[in-house]
């Protein structure tokens, strides 16, 4: 799964990237949803600008249709000087033309957790509306439990995945509390035990960030399901 769409080679989150996933071979791409302040869903990791979107202050201070036309791109490379801050709506269908499965990370900015849980799940609940094929659905996934409990209200027939760095021992019952499919966590925090259990138990497991392809190989072989990649250049759909 390409990271945040473009991982090394574009700039994250925005369009580009997800062109550059797609040039690439890749099926499926991870990125990140946060509120803009006019509660209008962007493609965005950072709840303040600086690093990759041109600014300063918090995005949540920002109405969309001001931060779309911020450079996104010039961080990375002067070439990329015109990317912008997609809207999450954009993205969704770029990326359904092009037959590619997301997983979209709940990024809240601080105290916004309900809000941008509940905005992203009834937005991606309307927009797949009618799909039944849980594996052309999304998969809506969150480190903040607030934010996956309202998208569940929000988008009940939408699947979950719970993010947890380094899974506690009460893994299984944090997953069952908001009615996760799957875990999500550092692949350095995983182990062979552990990834049996998780799989073992009937859920998914993916892992963040996986550059090697050696250490790929090896946590496919434990059972993980699927991982992002920055290196989406080194590690393809058919690397293995």
């Amino acid at each position: 799964m390409a990271h945040r769409g473009g991982g090394i080679l574009a700039p994250e989150n925005t369009l580009v990237g997800m062109d550059a996933a797609v040039f690439h071979g890749h099926v499926a791409v991870e990125f990140d949803v946060m509120l803009a302040g006019d509660g209008v869903p962007v493609l965005m990791h950072d709840d303040v600008l600086g690093r990759t979107v041109a600014g300063a202050g918090p995005v949540a201070d920002l109405p969309s249709d001001v931060l779309t036309t911020f450079d996104a791109g010039s961080w990375l490379a002067p070439r990329f000087s015109l990317a912008r801050v997609p809207r999450y709506v954009d993205v969704v269908a770029w990326l359904r033309q092009q037959g590619v499965w997301m997983n979209v990370e709940i990024k809240p900015s601080p105290g916004a957790d309900v809000a941008t849980g509940t905005v992203v799940g009834r937005m991606t609940q309307e927009v797949f509306a009618g799909v039944d094929d849980l594996a052309l659905k999304p998969l809506l996934s969150s480190f903040s439990v607030d934010a996956l409990l309202a998208a569940r209200c929000a988008a009940p027939d939408i699947p979950r995945a719970l993010l947890l760095s380094a899974p506690p021992a009460d893994w299984q019952a944090r997953l069952d509390a908001v009615g996760a499919i799957a875990l999500h966590c550092n692949h350095r925090n995983l182990t062979p035990g552990l990834a049996a259990q998780v799989k073992a138990a009937g859920y998914g497991l993916f892992c963040y960030t996986v550059n090697e392809p050696d250490r790929a190989r090896e946590l496919l072989l434990w059972g993980v399901d699927a991982f992002c990649t920055d290196r989406i250049d080194l590690i393809g759909p058919d690397f293995t």
